[in-house]
Order: structure tokens, then sequence, then C-alpha cells
């Protein structure tokens, strides 16, 4: 039987340095190419059904590389953040019921980038038609520790402790349907290991500059033909 469109689709973003390697840049230039296909990814949500989208932007372990690839990095996210809260943008993001959230640990950011991703938050904060999350500063095993430490420190029954009230404590409480993984890697670094427990993981050899509406659209087809069993 075939599944149904999927609800909500996550995307590992991997494979910017290499492709910029491969055209002779340096590799921290490839996150420019990859935010002008996360531009483009915005367009297709209502095309193609989707109602929530979260993308790996950031993880933890990528703010330890080297200081000069993270500053450019980071820039990157101040330039198309400020896009994003211009005012034609805006308006567009508001006629589409596009609203933008972040999960992950935002005190490790510049000041000024977190309040960039408050201010575009709380911009958008009324529409409901769909919902785009970026993990920056995200950890999956990071979310774990801040889900357990909420939990201790606000209940005083064990017994209380089940699967929804775990969910109320992370920083994304939906479950991807779908997952895709761009660039050739086949692992799940960290990325939201409580909710993917039963998504359909998808890995694509493309970089994910390369990443273009047709593989989304295989991915989908393809997660559709697919039997979930949840288990079991």
């Amino acid at each position: 039987m075939e599944n149904s469109n999927p609800y909500h689709v996550a995307i590992i973003l991997d494979g910017n340095r290499r492709f910029a390697k491969r055209l002779m840049l340096e590799p921290w230039k490839g996150h420019e190419y990859g935010a002008e296909k996360v531009e483009k990814l915005l367009d297709y949500l209502k095309e193609l059904g989707i109602k929530q989208l979260t993308l790996y932007c950031l993880s933890t372990e990528n703010l330890k590389r080297p200081k000069h690839e993270l500053d450019y990095l980071l820039n990157v996210f101040r330039k198309e953040f400020d896009n994003l809260s211009k005012k034609e943008n805006r308006e567009k993001l508001d006629l589409n019921g596009i609203k933008i959230k972040f999960i992950g640990n935002l005190d490790l950011l510049p000041k000024d980038l977190e309040e960039k991703c408050k201010k575009l938050e709380k911009q958008t904060e009324k529409n409901f038609q769909y919902i785009v999350n970026f993990a920056i500063a995200y950890g999956g095993k990071l979310e774990l520790i801040h889900m357990i430490k909420n939990i201790v420190k606000n209940t005083k029954n064990p017994e209380e402790v089940n699967e929804e009230l775990i969910k109320k404590n992370l920083y994304l409480q939906d479950e991807p349907d779908l997952i895709i993984r761009t660039g050739g890697e086949k692992r799940t670094s960290n990325f939201l290991p409580w909710q993917s427990a039963y998504s359909e993981w998808f890995f694509l050899d493309k970089f994910w500059p390369e990443f273009d509406k047709n593989d989304l659209v295989s991915c989908i087809e393809e997660f559709k033909n697919r039997k979930r069993n949840f288990g079991k």
C-alpha cells in the first residue's frame, strides 16, 4: 500500500565544502552555493505538499572548525537571515504562511546572530501553513542532555516520565517522515536521534549545492512506495 505524501521532511545539507573544492575554490565558499539552494527549497514546500521542513545547517561539532572558516559560514547565515527579514521577503513568507523556527542551542552563537534568529522567529510566529526549522548549533546528544536536565528539574515522580513528556522537552517535538542526506556519506551524524526513530532515510551521492527539485520529488516518490512498519 502506498504511503501518503510525507508531512515532514528533514535534510542534512552535506557536501558544500567538497563541492567548492571541485570548483577549485576555497572549501568554505561552498556554503554560499548551499545557501542559494535553501532559498529555492522554500519555494517547493507548497508545490510538493510538504508541511514541515527541517534543515540541518550547523552542528555543535561544526562550531569547532577553524576560525576563518567558521566566521565565513556565520556571515553566510547573517546575510541569509537578514535577507529573509527584508520587507519583500517577509511579505512572501506571510503570503505563503511560512513560519521560521530555530532548533539548537542558540546561546553558542555570536549574540548578533542569535538575535537575528529570534527576530525572524518573531516576525513569522503567526504563520501556520508551513514550518521551516533551521537546526543551528544543534547536536542530538546535547538535545537529549537538555531534555533530561529539564525533566529532572521539573518532575518529582519518575513514574510521570513517558514518551509524551520527553517529546515536550525536546527542541523539536515533531518527527520527520523522511530524512535525506546529501554528500554521499551514509551516517546520521547526531541528527534527531529521538525524533528519527521511525523515519525513512535516503542517502544521496550528490553534494548539497547540486540537489534540485527532481531529487526531492524522486525521494518523495520512493518514500511513498516504501512499507513503513514502525517496528511492528
